[in-house]
């Protein structure tokens, strides 16, 4: 796979003249957006239409997390707007796993198109361990996503998103199949921000992650596709 295809840019803006501006300047230069909650809740599903029209995949990151009801609704509905792969949150459950890979799959065969990647969210990347003590879980970050990896596998879903902190823990629970998307990219020359555990794009491509999720390092740089192109070409250097 060409290393720029394994970048997820972060498209974390609040309209649509934004969204547009980054889809037109990162376009061809990157492999997937990725769409939260922000814009999805300010422009809806005309964001997704606006980047499949240009040719790039879209990785809708709304961590769905309900009954296994309404979450099959949320996933049928998002697999009718045309997104290649959509975020869970581990923690709602077997049940609502199945179901939610069942929605995907039924709403694709009826529309006849390639069933989106449905990945389990682990542990937020903003949570450090004392964070996890004070919600009353009694693990380490490392030892509560492995322990969730080795649950995500057993539900047969398609990938899951962790740290690269956490990536030893995780590749060597899971099968290789298992694709691993990590945020909380941060270059040597960039700021870490909110994120508490982060990594380099290298240390985390070596480590074993498969997409890495990358924002204000491009974001906030004077010179976004400079910046894009040192991030690739330390990937590249693996």
């Amino acid at each position: 796979m060409a290393q720029h295809n394994r970048i997820i840019f972060a498209l974390d803006v609040g309209d649509m003249g934004s969204a547009k501006n980054w889809v037109r300047k990162l376009k061809g230069h990157i492999g997937w957006f990725k769409v939260g909650l922000e814009l999805f809740t300010a422009v809806g599903p005309d964001i997704i239409k606006l980047i499949k029209d240009n040719g790039i995949r879209c990785f809708l990151d709304l961590k769905f997390h309900d009954i296994p009801n309404t979450v099959a609704g949320a996933v049928r509905s998002s697999t009718r707007t045309g997104a290649d792969m959509m975020t869970i949150h581990l923690s709602g459950g077997r049940a609502m796993i199945t179901a939610a890979l069942k929605a995907a799959q039924n709403a694709s065969i009826e529309l006849g198109i390639e069933r989106p990647k449905i990945v389990g969210v682990s542990v937020l990347t903003s949570l450090s361990g004392e964070d996890l003590k004070e919600i009353g879980v009694d693990k380490t970050p490392g030892e509560h996503v492995a322990h969730l990896a080795r649950f995500a596998s057993s539900c047969s879903l398609d990938g899951l998103v962790c740290s690269a902190e956490d990536l030893p823990h995780v590749r060597q629970n899971v099968p290789e199949t298992l694709m691993l998307i990590t945020p909380g990219i941060r270059p040597s020359w960039s700021e870490k921000g909110d994120q508490k555990r982060v990594a380099t794009p290298l240390s985390a491509l070596k480590a074993g992650a498969d997409l890495l999720v990358i924002g204000r390092p491009i974001s906030e740089s004077p010179d976004p596709l400079q910046a894009l192109k040192q991030i690739i070409s330390e990937m590249q250097s693996r």
